[in-house]
């Protein structure tokens, strides 16, 4: 868990826009993923950056999340994705 000042849990109000940083290998199959993970919520898929190779692709996930616990939800569905690397 990242902390704030005085090493205490950040304070986030919900709902709120959210924004994923997803890196992966697949565009289409990363925003697939994107897409069932936040399915029925309201969101903005953006693309981000690619490689210098062009071996992986980073995109933005923006979405408005109700509570903590669906914010890790989503996190969750959207590490089980093979294409999906890393999450920020």
């Amino acid at each position: 868990m990242i902390l704030g000042e005085n090493n205490k849990k950040p304070n986030i109000d919900y709902p709120c826009k959210w924004t994923f940083k997803v890196i992966g290998d697949d565009v289409d199959t990363m925003i697939n993923s994107m897409e069932k993970a936040v399915e029925g919520l309201e969101k903005e898929i953006t693309s981000s950056n690619v490689s210098t190779r062009g071996n992986y692709f980073s995109m933005n996930l923006i979405v408005t999340i109700n509570s903590e616990e669906e914010r890790y939800s989503i996190y969750d569905r959207l590490s089980k994705s093979p294409s999906i690397k890393y999450i920020l």
